[in-house]
């Protein structure tokens, strides 16, 4: 008795049974569909807690990363200086760049990604609304010719 006034109020709710349990994305469930979630700092791993994403705001405001000893200098800045000739220190050492590049593609890898995924989503609600748009188009053309044809 008891299971049977579980599934009526799991069938209420738009939910699936399944051992008692009702699942919110099963097929019979009414409503719109969540947005996907992109994790917000997923940068990747060997970054220290905030790195990646006060690297990625530089990278979306499409500016040089500073690097060891740049900090407190704007981008404009460093570029004016290496332009005048000044060998900044974070260019000097061959492994300390390696770990920049490393942590700076890491990075910008991340970002593209979190793009495309934001871009694709954006594309697939186009096309879901031009169909459906086409659909209802189509419909309203059934009803109409019905109703000339009555």
């Amino acid at each position: 008795m008891a299971a049977a006034a579980t599934a009526a109020m799991v069938a209420a709710r738009g939910g699936a049974l399944t051992g008692g349990v009702a699942i919110p994305g099963a097929p019979n469930a009414v409503g719109p569909r969540p947005l996907p979630k992109v994790e917000v700092d997923s940068y990747g791993k060997a970054l220290l807690p905030g790195e990646g994403a006060a690297l990625a705001a530089y990278a979306r405001e499409g500016k040089r990363i500073p690097r060891r000893g740049e900090v407190g200098m704007t981008s404009e800045q460093i570029e004016s200086f290496e332009a005048s000739g000044y060998v900044m220190s974070g260019s000097r050492h061959r492994r300390m760049n390696a770990i920049r590049i490393r942590k700076e593609n890491q990075v910008l890898n991340a970002e593209d990604a979190r793009t495309m995924a934001v871009f694709n989503y954006e594309e697939r609600v186009k096309k879901e609304n031009r169909m459906l748009s086409e659909f209802r188009e189509m419909l309203s053309k059934k009803i109409a010719d019905r109703k000339t044809g009555d």
